[in-house]
């Protein structure tokens, strides 16, 4: 039976609350991923975590091998990816603090290794539902019961916008991406969720918002982190929960 995998970046370059049980090192076909994947228990349940930066976040956003990242999950012996993201609030609503669990996405992305085709191999897959239902049901019912009374409450979908990175965007910029559609930004998303729906791995994310986006407030990278850390606490409550 395969276990569920955890993959993360900010604030996340470890997970000591992981009882570690084994250390997968090694290459895939696709190359090294950021980390090894480590087998363990969170909560009590058996899961995989991978690290997605690396365990020294030494892996800009734009120069993650996702392919390997998704690929060592796959041959662990993930059946399924629980994300997390960092990202910057578009929608006015959205303060730092706030969860989010996105339904769709939209790729802004450009020269990443964004498939596994090959020549002579070409995938297609269908991406109407880019976060599988069952597992987004998981996170928004462990976020739901586990919410603190001063905590924001946990959003059902949002629209995640995946930008190249790692600098952040211009007002101009984030006007264009709420004029798409989209919800909150982030650099991590893709390829991938395009990666797992090619493995056949369900994903789904859990998106903390750590700044408003760009023209929508002040910006302190020292404040962003601040958030990240405080909300570090309260994903793992709900990861820990979404993996039973």
């Amino acid at each position: 039976m395969g276990r569920m995998a955890i993959v993360a970046g900010t604030g996340f370059d470890q997970l000591d609350e992981l009882i570690l049980e084994e250390e997968l090192t090694g290459s895939t076909v696709w190359g090294t991923p950021a980390a090894p994947v480590q087998r363990g228990r969170l909560g009590g349940a058996p899961v995989l975590f991978l690290s997605r930066h690396g365990h020294q976040h030494q892996f800009a956003p734009h120069a993650v091998n996702y392919r390997a990242n998704l690929q060592a999950l796959k041959d662990a012996g993930a059946s399924g990816i629980l994300a997390v993201y960092t990202v910057g609030g578009i929608d006015a609503g959205l303060v730092p603090g706030s969860l989010v669990v996105p339904h769709d996405l939209v790729d802004y992305t450009w020269g990443r290794e964004s498939s596994f085709s090959t020549e002579g191999n070409v995938i297609h897959v269908d991406m109407t539902e880019p976060f599988d239902a069952g597992l987004r049901r998981r996170l928004l019912a462990a976020g739901r019961e586990l919410a603190g009374a001063d905590e924001p409450p946990v959003v059902d979908g949002g629209v995640y916008a995946c930008t190249q990175g790692p600098r952040l965007e211009s007002p101009a910029e984030v006007d264009r991406l709420e004029r798409d559609g989209c919800t909150v930004v982030g650099m991590t998303g893709m390829p991938e969720a395009a990666l797992a729906r090619e493995l056949d791995l369900p994903i789904a994310a859990v998106a903390l918002v750590v700044n408003p986006a760009a023209g929508r407030g002040g910006i302190s990278l020292d404040a962003m982190a601040k958030v990240a850390a405080a909300g570090r606490e309260r994903i793992i409550r709900i990861l820990a929960a979404a993996v039973h």
